[in-house]
């Protein structure tokens, strides 16, 4: 009697363990799904690159030519700032040194009545 009391609750325990019971997670597609692109591009397709990157990539570019000719612009005035002013020092040592020379030519020329 034992035997079959033990027997039989090993056998409920068997039908109660292989049953049928509902998952705890239903929707299975949703818990699988990661939540970012995993779409695999090859680094020399076509679509390695986006288009907003290329844009970004096209803006950055043009800003940076534009920033060197800006630069190039201001260098060239600077140096033309530099040339004016080396011709003006030059002029006005030129005018002092005819100063000098006209003041030596009336101070050194006797004055005769």
């Amino acid at each position: 009697m034992k035997k079959v009391l033990a027997t039989g609750c090993i056998s409920f325990g068997f039908l109660i363990a292989c049953s049928k019971q509902e998952p705890a997670n239903l929707d299975q597609t949703q818990a699988v799904q990661p939540h970012y692109d995993t779409t695999a591009i090859d680094s020399f397709s076509a679509g390695a690159t986006s288009v907003d990157i290329v844009r970004q990539i096209r803006m950055s570019s043009q800003k940076y030519q534009d920033s060197l000719k800006e630069a190039m612009k201001l260098e060239q005035e600077e140096q033309r700032i530099e040339a004016e002013l080396e011709k003006e020092n030059k002029r006005k040592q030129e005018e002092e040194k005819k100063q000098k020379t006209k003041e030596n030519t009336t101070v050194s020329t006797p004055v005769t009545q």
